[in-house]
């Protein structure tokens, strides 16, 4: 007799008898079972076929232990072209020692470029919340109104460039398409050295807004054809500290930067805007050279004629992928989604409710990080001042994101740990809210508190990922989890008001509001996906055996729907 154990987020079914290798087909016709079981495994190990200390080398028990098994997706990828596919092996052997060192080595080579590349993106994403320390608005004859207007143009046009840049790198390669976006976008930023009425600032932002979206979708993607999905999560949160380093640099780069003006007459934020141009335009040169489509695919007059990895290498890494998740290899790297496929994705009703936290969570930050600056220099400090006064919520806030993924991992908890960003700040604007007139230094301490908060993107973006629960729900789910954070970027581009400053006492009450909302959103996404797998399991546990088994193989339900898939909370 089959018997199933469901455990934790993930589903491990423990052996058979009469049937054949059904853990394996299980695996391979729902790849999201494997996918789910490396991730909970990372995240602090569970009872199962791996535990956490043995998460690296191969296994004789895999995917593809059942000849039929492997021979089933053999021809799936050579039907799919899969580029990797001349170095699938079912019978491929290595140990847990060289794969580490092959991670290590990927971290150096693919990891920290993909970092350096957001760096790139950051540093003008956040260069205009230093330029407006500068004068920048009324040597434009711009209000915070106008700087706002110019803000959400920006968001909206990222927005809709979202989806459709994430598409067209699918089909076109993100190894291609990124590095043209880092480079046009550098050539906007330096455009805005000349900028001199409002409209051109405008205009600078839409086309900046167009470049730049769905950049991060692409990374992310890029990043899943060289790591297995339990390694994702630590990297992401690595990833993301991006974020925080070029806050603290780029405050820093500021500060001097800033004390140019009068230089060949330019004022200080014409410099920055030149000076950071310039460094994501050799970011982007570079990139065309240091992105190799996948790990079989390294060998160019740049990266060595050899490539960066043996043929052992390249084995160990398609062949760890596909155990890890099957369905990796049936759509190769230049194949976009299908016209019927994004429909489905999009009608995923089941990943909504990510969405909609992703739209609330991050709002109640924005407004103080984007003005905190400017409202320094209105308390009297001068622009060197202001910049460097920023740079203690950076530092905190890595801390924090770090701290944050630990406790996630270290509890296998997704929805209340990653409500814990939303307590955090809560605590401090109702503090503000209920000092409005309290000391500068007061105020600029609880500021510091609400951007030190723990940064939840690297939990959600994964959690979106681990119950897209496909390839190509995948790359559509991760895309439309950006648009939504857009959204909320967009809606708390408008809720500072020149008619509110210099101390934003309405708006920070609308962002304590929406912090509680946040809170509630968390608990009820958490409570949603805790209802669909015991839905599924009453389901599943309903039907024999025998019919499990022919689901299993004959079923054509995909991604979430499946009833042998398990969402992860």
């Amino acid at each position: 007799m089959l018997e199933v154990d469901f455990q934790d987020d993930k589903k491990a079914v423990v052996s058979t008898t009469s049937v054949g290798y059904l853990k394996d087909v299980t695996g391979v016709s729902s790849p999201a079972s494997v996918y789910q079981v490396s991730l909970t495994e990372e995240l602090g190990g569970v009872s199962g076929t791996k535990d956490a200390s043995n998460l690296y080398g191969s296994a004789l028990d895999h995917a593809f232990s059942d000849p039929a098994i492997a021979a089933y997706w053999a021809e799936v990828y050579e039907c799919a072209r899969y580029e990797n596919r001349h170095r699938f092996d079912p019978s491929f052997q290595w140990g847990a020692a060289e794969e580490r060192k092959l991670v290590r080595k990927m971290d150096f080579r693919i990891m920290l470029w993909a970092w350096i590349m957001f760096c790139s993106l950051d540093l003008h994403r956040k260069y205009i919340n230093r330029a407006i320390s500068d004068d920048m608005l009324p040597e434009l004859e711009m209000n915070t109104n106008d700087f706002n207007y110019g803000q959400t143009i920006f968001l909206a046009a990222f927005l809709l460039a979202e989806l459709t840049s994430g598409l067209v790198a699918k089909k076109l390669g993100a190894d291609r398409l990124i590095p043209l976006q880092i480079v046009s976008w550098s050539i906007l930023s330096g455009a805005q050295v000349w900028i001199t009425k409002r409209v051109h600032f405008y205009v600078i932002k839409a086309l900046m807004g167009i470049v730049m979206g769905g950049f991060i979708p692409e990374i992310v993607l890029w990043l899943t054809y060289f790591y297995k999905s339990n390694e994702l999560p630590l990297r992401l949160a690595f990833f993301w500290t991006a974020l925080s380093t070029v806050n603290i640099f780029g405050s820093l780069f500021a500060a001097g930067i800033l004390q140019m003006r009068g230089i060949r007459g330019w004022s200080g934020w014409q410099w920055l805007f030149l000076i950071e141009a310039l460094m994501s335009l050799v970011v982007g040169t570079f990139a065309f050279v240091l992105m190799p489509p996948g790990p079989c695919q390294t060998k160019s007059w740049f990266r060595g004629k050899n490539g960066w990895f043996s043929e052992r290498e390249e084995y160990i890494l398609v062949n760890r992928l596909l155990r890890d998740d099957p369905s990796m290899g049936d759509m190769n790297n230049r194949e976009g989604v299908s016209a019927k496929g994004l429909p489905k994705a999009i009608k995923e009703w089941e990943m909504w409710p990510l969405y909609m936290v992703g739209v609330c969570a991050y709002i109640p930050p924005g407004p103080p990080g984007e003005y905190l600056s400017l409202i320094l220099r209105t308390h009297g400090f001068s622009v060197f001042q202001a910049n460097l006064l920023t740079i203690p919520a950076y530092f905190f806030f890595a801390c924090n994101l770090v701290i944050l993924l630990y406790l996630s991992k270290r509890f296998k908890e997704r929805g209340f740990i990653a409500s814990l960003s939303q307590w955090w700040m809560l605590s401090f604007f109702a503090a503000i809210v209920a000092l409005p007139d309290a000391g500068v230094w007061v105020r600029y301490a609880l500021v510091i508190g609400i951007l030190s908060y723990p940064y939840c993107h690297a939990i959600l973006v994964a959690w979106t990922a681990e119950n897209s629960n496909s390839v190509q729900t995948r790359v559509v789910s991760t895309a439309l989890y950006t648009m939504f954070v857009q959204d909320g970027n967009m809606i708390y581009g408008n809720i500072y008001r020149e008619d509110d400053k210099p101390l934003y006492k309405r708006g920070n009450k609308v962002l304590l509001a929406i912090v509680c909302l946040s809170i509630v959103l968390f608990y009820l996404t958490k409570a949603f996906y805790m209802w669909r797998k015991k839905v599924k399991e009453e389901k599943w546990n309903g039907i024999t055996p025998e019919e499990q088994q022919d689901y299993i193989l004959t079923s054509l339900d995909e991604g979430p729907k499946r009833l042998d898939f398990r969402f992860a909370h």
